[in-house]
């Protein structure tokens, strides 16, 4: 189904926010449009919204499977653009997911079990939002990919990841909130912005009235923003992802400082749930 603009959408389409969890997905180019489809079509969201520039040409059973909403994917804040209204729009508790083309979302045990199964775990352990860590991806080879995509062929790095106590505006020490750092972002943080370089994002989360994302991938309701309850760890997810290389080398202020991403901790991405749980970057917590 497709839809002229938000506007459009929730004018037409928004029954299909009544079942979640629903993928929000914005593609702000033509890059991987069609693989992160289908990956999180295969993950086992009920609905995509997919929020595309015009120019996209999809496939015919991609497009019979999710619903395409013309937006200016280049605008600033275009991802809060979109999401904001949907939040607003759908049945309080509908569980809705957030990403970019060329990510992909990985979850503990995602190959046996789905993303339906994860929150509703998640849920009765009364959590509302679940932290993800966006893992940069890279390929091996900047000669035959200029853009740093390869599927085949991607690498992550295995080590160089930390944390530091987030504060407030006030300079106060946030409950259970952490600022997480690592990847290219810290690799390459001479060309990344310093409000841009965290990888930490709440990828999955509840509807409720009020809640809005924010322009830093943070909530305006504080308890979304933690990693943990209070009295034991719960569950992380990971998003691997393109993006962040694929900007540094599209990008003329950065990409002739750049031959290649690899370094000796650079390591060949398996596409599966366990590595990134034994390179702790994504968390089990009860869920055995």
């Amino acid at each position: 189904m497709d839809y002229r603009s938000i506007d459009d959408f929730l004018a037409r389409g928004r029954d299909v926010l009544a079942r979640g969890p629903v993928a929000i997905i914005l593609a702000e180019d033509l890059v991987e449009v069609d693989s992160t489809l289908r990956h999180h079509l295969k993950a086992g969201f009920r609905a995509v919204l997919l929020f595309a520039p015009p120019e996209l040409a999809l496939p015919e059973d991609l497009a019979a499977q999710v619903h395409r909403i013309t937006h200016p994917v280049r605008a600033e804040g275009a991802l809060v653009q979109a999401v904001n209204p949907v939040i607003a729009a759908a049945p309080p508790t509908t569980w809705l997911y957030c990403c970019y083309n060329a990510e992909y979302l990985f979850h503990p045990f995602c190959e046996t079990r789905n993303v339906r199964e994860l929150i509703a775990f998640h849920a009765e352990e009364r959590r509302d939002a679940m932290l993800c860590y966006v893992v940069d991806l890279y390929a091996a080879d900047l000669w035959a990919h200029p853009d740093a995509v390869d599927l085949a062929g991607a690498l992550l790095d295995r080590t160089g990841y930390y944390a530091l106590a987030r504060k407030d505006e006030a300079g106060h020490f946030c409950e259970r909130q952490l600022d997480f750092f690592g990847g290219i972002r810290w690799r390459f943080e001479e060309h990344i912005p310093k409000d841009r370089r965290r990888i930490d994002r709440i990828g999955l989360f509840r509807a409720q009235p009020g809640l809005q994302l924010q322009a830093d991938h943070t909530f305006n309701m504080p308890e979304y923003n933690t990693y943990a309850c209070p009295w034991h760890n719960n569950l992380t997810a990971a998003i691997a992802s393109f993006r962040t290389a694929k900007a540094l080398k599209t990008n003329p202020g950065s990409t002739y400082d750049i031959a290649s991403f690899n370094w000796h901790n650079s390591v060949p991405f398996e596409w599966h749930s366990q590595q990134l749980m034994d390179l702790g970057l994504m968390e089990p917590g009860q869920w055995f």
